[in-house]
């Protein structure tokens, strides 16, 4: 018997000992570049290294704690920084998967992992040890011989472990620990619940008729899902974008569209296992209970403190700045599409359902713009060709489609990117299209980041564009609406925030930014996407190659203000959203019936109109209760102040690619990443600090 156990333990020994030197995780990636294997990568392999990885930091911490020697930067701040790289390295790949190519198993992982990556992380940031001996190097940093980014870097470490809980006392810190626990496992929880109801959707139709207005591309897909579905002769709709936004645009069954509308709006609020109500209130509820630990009276308080707009205060009086041309200008623009519906014949009332419809009536009869007409200029490799061209003209980048790099999908685009004189920058994927392992929207992430590494070697980085735009059908290739043009344009902007970084710290690279900050390299791209002299290089006819017509050209610059009312009231709607769930005081008590009651008070405060909806509703809002957006979803407006003040300096030269503004905006902004005040690298680029009425010229609100 005894010799029976010592042949399954040396079993289990080797077995063990195999599937560690298996595991790609366990050792530097060889593979070009050093990019992750992803075809070696199997879903099994995450738990044990993520668990390994939790080993090895912890192990790295307890090594700075006890350092006989005196607390210094590099042995204490350094140190730190440093540690948890096969944690890094595992979670980087896991956490993109759970975005992009995620399914039951990726689920169940992040699942049964939330729990106990939330209390490492606690155990990090409430040690009480640990935080002594960098507090002991923070009191003495006036002396300690640093430079810009190593005292950045103390500082934000410092603030890190206080903003944590390190000074709390030990009662509260216990409290904080159930609390971080609890609001990993309910963010991620929302955010499957989104991903599963947008894929638990499906409108099928049977009757042709019920087709009518909308174009052969969407028709065609729809066509080609029912075939895959075994539904031959009927088409179907879903949930995603590129099948629910030209229905709502195009669609003349208007029952259909409210089916289709009513259903997007409400993903996460039906009583199904994705019903999110309960959840965003006990997410709203532990934030604040969080933040008054920590001796703020809202999260928002405590949240913005570390932003560009520096407070709530700031952000209300800057939002309600653009509400109010906003609003006034949404009222016009109701009554136009109001007064359509009546010459068409019909006497009901302009529903949320109906605005984009009408509004893209309106855009073809008064600007003569047909979407449909417009996106056979935008195929989307001839859009990417553009964007490669922009970048070199502006900072001489080259991009190289590789062939020998692992991909994570057949569907992903991989390329090098290299300086004009050929040395080498990054790696950069692209993966553009929707597919049930995707969730919704488009992002840029990083399966890893520039820095430079303890053996003082400069780390280039490894990043990705997601997507989900218009597919190929088996007629024409991927047709990409004005949006998702200029959405590229802005995830681009991302990407290059990452590619371009040069700091020494990862922490600090790249979009390691204020959140109020990290959108102004993405925005500031898309003012290229509008420029007629740079359109006509890229805006190719799909089939003859042909320059769009400066005529159609013409009237997309003409029709750039139109429906601005209701694109920047539908944002600032989810904005006051976002706001009124971060600035409550005391807790929800009904949380079935919470966000229903936000809702219907936030409408009634600000005197929001019915005919036009929140862009996201709370129930499916995965920026702020899914994502790092909370009390941040002004952000895209506060970076639109950047983004418009910023690309004025580009036309004050006469040329939009003026090589001295566009190095400046490179070494202040692109290559900084966090390593500065997010304010002084504006003012670094710019002279002075942003105004505001480029933006509401650039919206058409003054």
């Amino acid at each position: 018997m005894k010799k029976q156990w010592f042949f399954l333990i040396l079993s289990a020994f080797v077995l063990g000992s195999c599937a560690e030197r298996e595991n790609p995780f366990f050792s530097e990636y060889e593979t070009p570049f050093g990019v992750p294997p992803f075809d070696k990568i199997e879903n099994a392999h995450f738990e044990p290294a993520i668990l390994k990885g939790i080993e090895e930091q912890a192990a790295e911490v307890q090594a700075i704690v006890d350092n006989p020697a005196p607390p210094s930067f590099e042995n204490t701040i350094e140190a730190l920084e440093h540690s948890g790289e096969l944690l890094m390295r595992t979670l980087l790949v896991f956490y993109n998967f759970n975005s992009s190519l995620t399914g039951p198993e990726i689920q169940e992982i992040a699942q049964t992992m939330s729990p106990k990556l939330s209390e490492h992380s606690s155990n990090i940031s409430l040690n009480m040890d640990l935080f002594a001996r960098i507090k002991a190097v923070y009191g003495q940093k006036d002396e300690l011989d640093l430079n810009p980014e190593q005292r950045k870097l103390l500082d934000e470490t410092y603030k890190s472990f206080e903003r944590s809980g390190a000074n709390l006392p030990p009662e509260k810190q216990a409290r904080l620990r159930e609390i971080n626990a609890d609001l990993s496992m309910l963010t991620l929880q929302f955010g499957q619940n989104v991903l599963g109801e947008t894929n638990a959707f499906t409108m099928v139709v049977e009757d042709e008729e019920d087709l009518d207005g909308l174009p052969d591309s969407s028709i065609e897909s729809a066509a080609e899902l029912a075939a895959s579905m075994d539904k031959e002769g009927q088409w179907v709709f879903t949930l995603h974008n590129p099948s629910v936004m030209p229905f709502l645009y195009n669609a003349d069954n208007r029952e259909l569209r409210k089916k289709m509308q009513q259903a997007h709006v409400n993903r996460g609020n039906n009583d199904n296992e994705f019903n999110n109500r309960e959840i965003l209130a006990k997410i709203a509820n532990l934030r604040l209970e969080r933040s008054q630990m920590m001796g703020y009276e809202t999260f928002a308080d405590f949240n913005l403190e570390e932003t560009m707009a520096g407070s709530t205060e700031t952000v209300m009086d800057f939002v309600n700045q653009v509400w109010e041309p906003a609003i006034a200008l949404a009222k016009e623009e109701a009554q136009l599409l109001q007064d359509m519906i009546y010459e068409d014949g019909h006497d009901f009332n302009l529903e949320q359902w109906d605005w984009r419809y009408y509004a893209e009536r309106v855009r073809r009869e008064k600007y003569d713009l047909d979407e449909q007409v417009v996106r056979q200029y935008f195929e989307l490799n001839t859009v990417r060709d553009g964007i490669f061209m922009i970048v070199d003209k502006l900072w001489g980048l080259q991009f190289i489609e590789r062939a020998d790099v692992p991909k994570y999908h057949p569907d992903v685009q991989v390329f090098e990117v290299t300086e004009a004189d050929g040395s080498h920058i990054g790696i950069l994927y692209m993966d553009f299209h929707p597919r049930d392992s995707k969730r919704g929207g488009a992002w840029m992430s990083a399966y890893r980041g520039q820095k430079i590494d303890r053996d003082g070697q400069f780390i280039h980085p490894v990043i990705t564009i997601v997507c989900n735009f218009s597919p190929p059908t088996s007629t024409r290739p991927s047709l990409l609406t004005y949006d998702e043009m200029t959405t590229f344009f802005h995830e681009f902007g991302h990407a290059l925030h990452g590619l371009l970084s040069d700091v020494q710290y990862g922490s600090l690279a790249g979009t390691s930014v204020p959140r109020d900050f990290v959108e102004l390299p993405s925005q500031v791209m898309e003012n290229w996407a509008n420029e007629p002299e740079v359109m006509k290089t890229f805006a190719l006819h799909y089939e003859t190659g042909e320059p769009m017509p400066e005529t159609l050209m013409d009237r997309i610059v003409e029709s750039a203000h139109f429906n601005q009312g209701f694109a920047t009231v539908e944002f600032l709607m989810s904005t006051y959203l976002d706001m009124e769930y971060h600035t409550i005081t005391e807790p929800f008590q009904n949380l079935d019936q919470a966000s229903i009651t936000v809702e219907e008070q936030t409408i009634e405060k600000y005197g929001m109109i019915p005919e036009i909806n929140y862009r996201w509703q709370s129930t499916n809002f995965q920026h702020i209760f899914a994502s790092g957006y909370a009390a941040g979803y002004y952000s895209y407006l506060w970076s639109g102040l950047l983004d418009a003040d910023a690309y004025e300096a580009f036309r004050e030269t006469g040329d939009v690619f003026d090589q001295e503004t566009a190095l400046s905006f490179r070494e202040n902004i692109l290559e900084r990443g966090g390593t500065e005040d997010a304010m002084q690298m504006y003012i670094d680029f710019r002279g002075r600090e942003p105004i505001i009425e480029p933006l509401l010229r650039q919206r058409g609100l003054k």
